[in-house]
């Protein structure tokens, strides 16, 4: 996914600090980064704000000289990160409040960016009741097109793992909708 001019704008952010060449960074992978971030939470406003969270700390850690290598895998890792964190504190907060831990929000009314057809509905609602680690590869791999050694690298398992993880992960989707299928029939 990562391609030349990419890699242009990394190394531009990277050495001279150039806030514009990050903006340009920030167009390119806004749209995927919160549609992974939209798909893991469920809700809208959770999802913008820890896609927020996520580019300004990528641009911190860009602003420190650390040196980023695939920037792909390293914004999707932050989300991710940013993800787990997200449900940890919801889970303290609950358990602080002594009440118990609720489901992610269902948004019916997708946001626009996500541009989803009829058709992809019935698998979208298909990837909820799968475990999130098959969800999470599913949506990776085949909506926002994330090559396997990036996934690999995001969720820290060995290309060979990743790929007999979505293997798995579409056979458990095609349990799921095969049924649905045969009863609209």
């Amino acid at each position: 996914m990562e391609g030349l001019k990419d890699k242009y704008l990394l190394f531009k952010a990277q050495t001279f600090k150039d806030a514009d060449s990050y903006g340009a960074i920030y167009d390119r992978y806004v749209t995927r980064i919160y549609r992974f971030i939209y798909f893991k939470v469920g809700s809208q406003t959770d999802a913008e704000d820890i896609t927020s969270e996520t580019f300004l700390k990528a641009w911190q850690y860009i602003k420190e000289s650390q040196q980023v290598k695939n920037l792909n895998a390293f914004l999707y890792s932050i989300a991710r990160n940013l993800v787990i964190d997200h449900y940890r504190f919801q889970a303290k907060k609950m358990e602080f409040e002594e009440v118990p831990i609720a489901e992610p929000q269902e948004d019916n009314n997708l946001p626009q960016t996500l541009d989803i057809k009829k058709n992809e509905e019935k698998i979208l609602a298909a990837l909820k009741t799968l475990k999130n680690e098959y969800c999470e590869v599913l949506i990776l791999r085949y909506f926002d097109d994330v090559p396997v050694g990036d996934i690999s690298q995001i969720i820290g398992k060995s290309t060979g793992n990743t790929r007999v993880l979505i293997h798995r992960a579409l056979a458990a989707l095609k349990r799921v909708v095969e049924p649905q299928q045969k009863n609209e029939q």
